[in-house]
């Protein structure tokens, strides 16, 4: 059953909607997902994480069926610190004042900032196929550049991403996700339907490019910024990668994520391309277990 036991709900955060879902009962966990998709992603690990805790997986903003304000010249609102703010907000209101994050792709750009600018709210964090935003066009390569050209080509002016898009949704959806190839009966049907849903929902394709300029712009000023005043992720850090993805293929991960982490930093490659969590989610789970316990 998708998941069961979990309630939908949607809550202003400092005027911005928030959609998540939230069950079981014990400490906190909050959710992220990545791009382009919605909280669904978490259907095969949130409810057997929700036996022990408490379990709150969000659409982040632009995403999914949370806000979406309008685009603008300097992209601030698709910041990740703007981002951050609003689950950081919606955890508050919910009453967690501590609580360990696991986050993927998009989402996991969104829970560094967060681990950085809330830092006493985040017990640990654990990122899923990334390495710090920074560090990518710092090490900009031919290699990135053809197998993460969606980077440059979101990050394109308003509106012509969005146009190209608009004409094929659903196709740019399939082309999009098939980083390592991969046919339409990949992802859950509900969860598909979730994600396209959104996708052709008013704004959400803005949001998606927005997201992607900010990274390119504004999110490059925050991160510099952060480096110079010697800002780290505080927290225990879990890094997990698919082996069949590209991560692992151009990076050294656990020691590029040494360089912005202070405290402790563990990981391990997981039997998979980019989608952990619905590609191998029992490994997930595996090694999710210890962290969280001890977080």
């Amino acid at each position: 059953m998708f998941f069961e036991g979990f309630t939908v709900e949607t809550r202003e955060v400092d005027g911005h909607a928030v959609r998540f879902r939230r069950g079981g009962t014990g400490p906190p966990l909050l959710l992220l997902h990545g791009n382009p998709q919605t909280h669904a992603m978490w259907h095969k690990v949130a409810p057997a994480l929700a036996r022990t805790h408490t379990v709150i997986c969000a659409d982040i903003r632009g995403y999914g069926f949370s806000a979406k304000p309008a685009a603008s010249a300097d992209h601030l609102a698709y910041s990740k610190r703007e981002m951050a703010r609003d689950v950081a907000g919606l955890m508050r209101d919910l009453g967690f004042a501590r609580y360990t994050v696991i986050s993927h792709d998009r989402g996991a750009r969104v829970a560094h900032r967060l681990a950085l600018d809330h830092a006493g709210a985040v017990a640990g964090l654990c990122v899923m196929d990334i390495v710090p935003t920074l560090h990518h066009f710092e090490h900009v390569d031919m290699a990135f550049a053809m197998g993460y050209y969606h980077w440059f080509s979101l990050a394109q002016p308003h509106p012509g991403p969005e146009r190209l898009i608009g004409q094929d949704v659903e196709l740019w959806f399939d082309v999009h996700t098939s980083r390592e190839p991969k046919g339409r009966d990949f992802f859950a049907p509900e969860a598909r339907a979730d994600y396209l849903a959104a996708l052709r929902s008013p704004g959400t394709v803005m949001a998606i490019c927005e997201d992607y300029r900010a990274a390119a712009t504004i999110d490059l000023e925050h991160d510099r910024a952060s480096r110079a005043a010697g800002e780290r992720i505080a927290c225990p850090l879990l890094v997990l990668w698919g082996a069949r993805g590209r991560i692992g293929e151009w990076y050294r991960p656990l020691q590029v994520w040494g360089e912005y982490a202070a405290g402790p930093v563990s990981g391990q490659a997981v039997s998979s391309g980019h989608y952990l969590a619905e590609e191998a989610p029992a490994e997930v789970l595996a090694a999710l277990g210890g962290f969280v316990d001890a977080a």
